[in-house]
């Protein structure tokens, strides 16, 4: 009986491996964090975007992890402290934070631009925001795109500005807040405010490039282009349709680093900003000559 040596057997058993339809290249296949916003609580995160990554996985041969902090506070602070992540899907000001302090690149971005809404109890109609000074208005925490615009809407005086209740769990549980009577408004994204049609509009952001799927500079380029292609590609999932439509989605379509620019201004007075601002533009130290 002829004697194989090791490497043979291993030839072999490769071979076996592709005649029962295990792909080969998945013995390669890498694990990067995929950073999501919290608006959804962790579990209910996992469930809305485990179709996504299945999704990616299939499509690039990768194998992509959900990172989502308990709430926006925990997310901004992990922000800050850049904890490493390698691609990130958010709003425009966080897009941009990274582009500019961490040296992300944008990959792709909703084909739809990002508009928040001001929306209130039905007795409201045909009132503008001033109506809803010193009335509670449900959203979510800080620094939240909502929180953030929903600021902006009014003046800086203290008096002149709603009560803003910044506990809802998502964004359709501030929506739940005004229904339950526990706030006179809420400030949503518009896709989902128009779902809740006899609830009056009262104002609407400007809008923002839609959320975008962002790199770390540290995920090889053959990596960032097929979670581009997959990305670009989604639409024409019919299983992933109620994703999509979950985040208030059409497609996804190519994202430029020029449409983000700026737009982490937003968050400049939140604590933390001036912080990596002063992290980024400070000078790495010389290296010790070597002896």
């Amino acid at each position: 009986m002829k004697n194989f040596g090791s490497s043979a057997w291993i030839v072999a058993g490769c071979i076996m491996l592709g005649s029962v339809g295990i792909p080969l290249q998945s013995a390669q296949a890498a694990t990067y964090r995929l950073a999501v916003e919290p608006a959804y609580p962790p579990d209910q995160a996992a469930e809305v975007y485990k179709p996504l990554l299945d999704y990616l996985d299939r499509s690039t041969g990768q194998h992509f992890e959900l990172v989502v902090a308990r709430d926006y506070h925990a997310y901004w602070r992990d922000l800050v402290a850049a904890k490493p992540v390698d691609f990130a899907f958010e709003e425009a000001h966080f897009v941009s934070f990274r582009m500019r302090f961490q040296g992300f690149t944008p990959v792709a971005r909703t084909a739809e631009p990002t508009i928040y809404a001001l929306i209130a109890q039905a007795d409201y109609d045909g009132q503008d925001i001033r109506a809803l000074i010193a009335k509670p208005v449900a959203c979510m925490s800080a620094p939240s795109l909502g929180f953030a615009l929903l600021a902006e809407m009014y003046d800086d005086n203290p008096l002149a500005q709603p009560v803003v209740r910044s506990e809802a769990a998502s964004w359709r549980d501030a929506v739940q807040m005004v229904f339950a009577g526990e706030t006179d408004g809420a400030m949503v994204p518009a896709h989902l405010a128009e779902e809740f049609y006899n609830l009056p509009t009262l104002a609407r952001s400007a809008p923002l490039p839609g959320r975008a799927f962002s790199a770390a500079a540290t995920v090889p380029p053959e990596v960032v282009q097929s979670v581009a292609k997959a990305l670009e590609s989604m639409h024409e999932d019919e299983a992933l349709y109620d994703v999509l439509a979950e985040l208030g989605a059409s497609k996804f379509q190519a994202a430029t680093a020029t449409e983000y620019e700026g737009q982490d201004k937003i968050l400049a007075g939140f604590h933390g900003y001036s912080k990596a601002a002063k992290a980024a533009s400070t000078p790495a130290p010389n290296p010790a000559p070597a002896q």
